[in-house]
């Protein structure tokens, strides 16, 4: 025996109502986001930029990204000590990359150098950024002073009327298979 299964017209519209509903709940919902620092902005990675000025008008956090933008052939790209920055050498020189177009992601918290390896250092192909913590989220206006004694309370805190609202629609608008 063959069975299948169709939508009554009042259950796909309770569908289509839970499904925006989804939708805007997880759209909703606190997003944190990468910045991608392009070395140089629109002028790349190449020799006669100070990229002291370029990085101090620029904020890093951890989970951002670095990138150079180059000529693949011509230019690289090293992560240094401060001695080798200092110096413009690459000895011990923890990172090493030649694409030409290189995404760099900065994991912790630190400070971290960087230098063209083919001689162009010395022509200010170099660059040192801070790297900061995350900022910590903004308090919410309705936070406690004493701590919850078990996650639940902040759980719901932090859902707040979207689960509630959410489960609302699950109850009420339940799935009718004819």
């Amino acid at each position: 025996m063959a069975s299948s299964l169709v939508l009554s017209s009042s259950s796909s519209s309770s569908l289509l109502l839970l499904l925006l509903l989804c939708f805007l709940f997880f759209t909703t919902l606190p997003q944190v986001s990468a910045t991608d620092h392009i070395v140089g902005a629109n002028r790349g990675w190449n020799p006669g930029i100070n990229y002291t000025l370029w990085a101090n008008n620029h904020t890093f956090y951890v989970g951002d990204y670095i990138s150079f933008r180059y000529q693949k052939n011509q230019y690289n790209v090293f992560l240094v000590n401060q001695t080798g920055y200092d110096n413009c050498t690459t000895e011990g020189a923890v990172g090493n990359w030649t694409s030409g177009k290189d995404f760099i992601l900065f994991n912790k918290t630190m400070r971290y150098y960087f230098i063209c390896g083919n001689g162009q250092c010395n022509n200010g192909m170099k660059v040192s950024v801070f790297v900061h913590p995350l900022p910590s989220p903004p308090p919410s206006s309705s936070e406690h002073h004493s701590t919850p004694k078990s996650a639940a309370p902040m759980i719901l805190e932090y859902l707040g009327l979207k689960s509630l609202m959410l489960s609302f629609v699950f109850v009420l608008f339940g799935f009718v298979l004819v």
